[in-house]
């Protein structure tokens, strides 16, 4: 229903009633509005005022909300940038490195450089040059590696089988590196090393000093030491502890290898391709191998323990000791080795070249 003045607003006051009280306040005698008018107009500014408070304390909050988001930004970034801190202050490299695979060459670099990178550099020394350890002893490298703190970040290295240290059950696990080599080349430069030495401890008597039978004679007479199995070392270094890794020949062992190479090593890479090994390390692991490519190419690191006779194998030679499982079998992993070092060092260069970058982005819940 409708009063006799028009329409109503929500105080009960007519239209001409608005336009009446808007005279007397334009002119200055809002003292002279009737009771119901200055009631209405008391409503309108407790009204308003409220809407202004409300807007201001919602303004408040805003700022109060925008706020603490930046605070968690700016705590997050020094949580993560501490983290990123603490991450390469505990790193450890493991490298268990096969003989004859210029893994001295390489080691010299790294001794080289510990000191202005900030790490240590542990040689691990087992009674014998022995290759495994007993299960105890296992315990105790990882052990060792996982909680001496105090010589972290280091690079631990040794002619040593592989150790998963997931089977201890220790948090951090070490960051595993190796070089493998053409395996008839490994074999021949050792047979020749045992006698005649090298160029690094040129007056170190070898256990075979004095034996003048070139590599092809011995594969002709078929003496025990250049015999095939003597081959059977990469494919039980990456392996592991488990007796079948040290039997000449087991298929298990090659392909255990792999999944170990695959799988816990964060790069192996190749003798005939070291100074590449060297860049990518340097690129992908800086805190450790920053100017350690310079340092390789200007320094005598590169060549650092040459045998110092050595006679390649004749043609006729090389075709039977490729007769045996062995060879195939250790050359089937170098070759595995050498596709996935290729295309890590592919992608590698081709990143510096490009300058391939990563982003986070559509980040949810907000």
């Amino acid at each position: 229903m409708q009063s006799v003045g028009g329409p109503q607003n929500r105080h009960g006051i007519t239209e001409p009633s608005q336009r009446r009280y808007a005279r007397y306040a334009v002119s200055g005698q809002a003292s002279q509005l009737p009771d119901n008018l200055l009631l209405a107009a008391a409503a309108d500014s407790r009204m308003w005022w409220c809407v202004v408070m409300r807007l201001d304390e919602s303004r408040k909050q805003l700022e109060i909300t925008v706020a603490r988001m930046q605070l968690r930004s700016v705590e997050q970034r020094r949580l993560e940038n501490k983290l990123s801190v603490l991450d390469s202050k505990n790193m450890v490299i493991i490298y268990n490195r096969v003989p004859k695979t210029a893994s001295t060459s390489f080691m010299g670099v790294a001794y080289d450089i510990c000191k202005q990178n900030g790490f240590h550099v542990l040689h691990i020394n087992v009674t014998g040059n022995m290759h495994v350890l007993t299960l105890a002893n296992q315990l105790k490298f990882v052990q060792n590696v996982s909680y001496w703190h105090s010589i972290k970040p280091a690079l631990y290295h040794g002619h040593m089988a592989f150790v998963n240290f997931e089977k201890f059950g220790v948090n951090q696990h070490p960051i595993y590196i190796n070089i493998i080599r053409k395996p008839l080349d490994r074999l021949v430069s050792y047979y020749y090393f045992l006698r005649f030495g090298d160029d690094f401890r040129p007056h170190l008597v070898r256990r075979k000093h004095g034996d003048k039978m070139t590599f092809d004679e011995c594969v002709e007479l078929g003496e025990s030491d250049c015999d095939p199995n003597n081959m059977w070392l990469q494919i039980p270094f990456f392996c592991g502890h488990a007796p079948e890794c040290w039997k000449p020949g087991n298929e298990w062992a090659l392909a255990e290898a792999k999944r170990n190479l695959l799988n816990h090593y964060f790069l192996v890479g190749v003798t005939e391709e070291l100074s590449d090994f060297v860049k990518i390390l340097e690129i992908t692991l800086p805190t450790f191998f920053h100017g350690a490519s310079s340092h390789y190419e200007s320094s005598n690191k590169s060549h650092l323990r040459r045998t110092a006779q050595k006679m390649d194998p004749s043609p006729s030679t090389v075709a039977q000791i490729q007769k045996s499982q062995v060879w195939r079998m250790e050359n089937e992993l170098y070759e595995y080795a050498l596709d996935i070092f290729h295309s890590v060092k592919k992608k590698s260069f081709d990143s510096l070249e490009k300058g391939q970058i990563f982003t986070y982005e559509k980040i949810r819940p907000k």
